[in-house]
């Protein structure tokens, strides 16, 4: 386990980073990446959607511009208040603080689910995504965007010191694992030489 999996040590990384989040970003997530990404979650204006580890709320904005029903939840207090500085408390979102692997939500009370950026310090991704099936209707998507695997064995090691790096195979297991079926995968990249993306598209099934 990467040592950014680790919730207490996640939650004091973001406490500083989110200071700088927003700037940071665009070099390895930007907006282009997630108009691809949003067009292959294809979700409809009424759909209920959940923005799992929302951040300050970067997917959350084009979210909104497919649906007014979104909900986002992340678990770093310092993050969440830089988005409700975007959204506001009372804005177009309803906001939570809570655990990815223990969402505080009934079941089959989402059309579809959204996590980017955040797999990656989920100490049990399998668990974590067992609770996005569960939070989704049948025959709804599921929507994750992860750090792809360096090439290189050596920065393979390195990086998985740090945090989660997985690669298709590894994907097809962990969604396999929590009865998610994969529709399709799709590797992006904000320019080259720059960290790549693996983007999972999968659905629950009916």
């Amino acid at each position: 386990m990467g040592i950014l999996e680790d919730k207490a040590r996640a939650r004091l990384f973001y406490k500083y980073l989110s200071t700088v989040y927003d700037e940071i970003n665009p070099f390895v997530w930007n907006a282009a990446m997630r108009t691809e990404a949003l067009s292959l979650f294809d979700i409809d204006e009424d759909d209920r959607v959940l923005d799992v580890g929302c951040g300050t709320g970067f997917a959350t904005e084009g979210l909104l511009e497919h649906t007014e029903r979104v909900h986002g939840l992340d678990q770093s207090a310092h993050q969440l208040e830089r988005a409700y500085e975007k959204f506001g408390r009372d804005g177009p979102v309803a906001f939570y603080r809570g655990d990815a692997e223990r969402l505080p939500f009934a079941d089959d009370t989402f059309d579809a689910v959204w996590s980017s950026g955040s797999i990656e310090y989920w100490p049990d991704p399998v668990a974590t995504l067992w609770e996005f099936r569960r939070v989704t209707e049948p025959g709804g998507n599921v929507l994750v965007v992860g750090p792809d695997a360096p090439k290189s064995s050596v920065f393979g090691r390195l990086a998985d010191a740090i945090m989660l790096f997985y690669d298709e195979e590894e994907a097809d297991r962990m969604f396999a694992a929590a009865d998610l079926d994969v529709v399709e995968h799709r590797i992006q990249q904000a320019k080259p030489n720059s960290p790549r993306a693996i983007t999972t598209l999968a659905r629950v099934p009916e």
